[in-house]
C-alpha cells in the first residue's frame, strides 16, 4: 500500500473510499484528495490527514487516479486531466453509465482505465462494487481497484458490457429498497402502528432477510416459501402482490435503468 492514490471530485462516495481505505491499512500520506471548494478540501485534510491537491497535481504525482465526479462533469475533467496525466496512471472511473473507450480517447494512447459501479451502501462499508476492464488494464490493475474498493464492501468483476445491467441492479438497488420500505412504513401507518415503530419492524425483518439470502445459500422461492404457510396471512399478501403486478413493474423498473444508463454512455443528458 505505498503507491499513492487520489481520489478526484471528494462527494460523500469518495470519501466513503477515504475512510474505507485508512481503515484498511493506507497511510493518509499516500492519499491525496480534490474537491471543488477549498473549505470541504480543509474539512477533508483535518478529518483523516490526507492532502488536497488540485486536479493537475494529482495526475502528475498519483499513481492512481479514482474519478468520482458526476457523469456530466467527466468530460470537463478529463480535459483538464490529459496533459498532465502519463500512460502509466491506472485511472478508474465511478461514473455511472461512461464506458473505459470514453476515458481512452481523452487520455494518453495506452492508459489502463477500470469502470467501477459502486452504491452508497459504501457508506456503512456495505458496498456492491462491480469491476471491469479497460482495454489496456492488467491483471494487476484490476486487483488493485478490487483492493480499494474492497475496503468498502463487496466487489465483482464483470465484462465491460454487463456494466449497464449491474447499475440497474446493485447501482441503483439500494433506492429500490428505501423505496419498499417507504410504501411498507406507510402501509404499517394505515394498519394502525404508529411510523417508528413501523419503521423499526419494516427495517429489522429486511436486515434479517439479506442476512438469510447471504448466509443460507437458499434460493429466494425456498426461502419465501418457508413463511408461507397455506391459506396463511402471507400468501394472501403475495396473491395481492401478483394481482397488481408487482413482479413486472419491478422487470420494467430495472430495464429502464439499464436503458438510461445505454442512453448516458451514447451522450444523452
Amino acid at each position: 500500500m505505498t503507491q499513492k492514490v487520489a481520489v478526484l471530485g471528494t462527494g460523500k462516495i469518495g470519501e466513503a473510499l477515504l475512510s474505507g481505505m485508512i481503515r484498511a491499512g493506507w497511510a493518509p500520506a499516500d492519499l491525496l484528495v480534490t474537491a471543488r471548494r477549498a473549505e470541504r478540501a480543509e474539512e477533508l485534510r483535518t478529518r483523516y490527514g490526507v492532502t488536497p491537491v488540485t486536479n493537475a497535481e494529482a495526475a502528475k504525482t498519483a499513481d492512481t487516479l479514482i474519478l468520482t465526479v458526476k457523469p456530466q462533469d467527466m468530460a470537463a475533467l478529463l480535459d483538464e486531466l490529459a496533459p498532465h496525466t502519463p500512460a502509466d496512471r491506472l485511472v478508474i472511473s465511478g461514473a455511472a453509465g461512461i464506458p473505459t473507450s470514453f476515458f481512452e480517447e481523452r487520455l494518453a494512447a495506452g492508459t489502463p482505465v477500470v469502470r467501477v459501479m459502486t452504491n452508497t451502501p459504501a457508506l456503512v462499508d456495505e458496498a456492491m462494487s462491480v469491476i471491469s476492464a479497460g482495454s489496456h488494464a492488467s491483471e494487476a490493475d484490476l486487483a488493485h481497484a478490487d483492493e480499494i474498493f474492497g475496503a468498502v464492501g463487496k466487489t465483482l468483476r464483470v465484462p465491460e458490457s454487463q456494466q449497464d445491467a449491474c447499475t440497474a441492479l446493485s447501482g441503483s438497488g439500494p433506492a429500490y429498497f428505501f423505496y419498499l420500505v417507504e410504501a411498507m412504513t406507510d402501509a404499517g401507518i394505515l394498519l394502525g402502528l404508529p411510523r417508528d415503530k413501523a419503521h423499526d419492524l419494516i427495517v429489522q425483518s429486511a436486515i434479517g432477510a439479506a442476512t438469510m439470502l447471504r448466509d443460507s445459500g437458499e434460493h429466494p422461492v425456498k426461502l419465501r416459501e418457508n413463511v408461507t404457510s397455506p391459506a396463511g396471512t402471507t400468501i394472501s399478501a403475495i396473491r395481492e402482490l401478483e394481482n397488481h403486478g408487482v413482479r413486472a413493474a419491478l422487470i420494467a423498473a430495472l430495464e429502464a435503468a439499464r436503458d438510461r444508463s445505454r442512453e448516458l454512455a451514447s451522450g444523452n443528458s
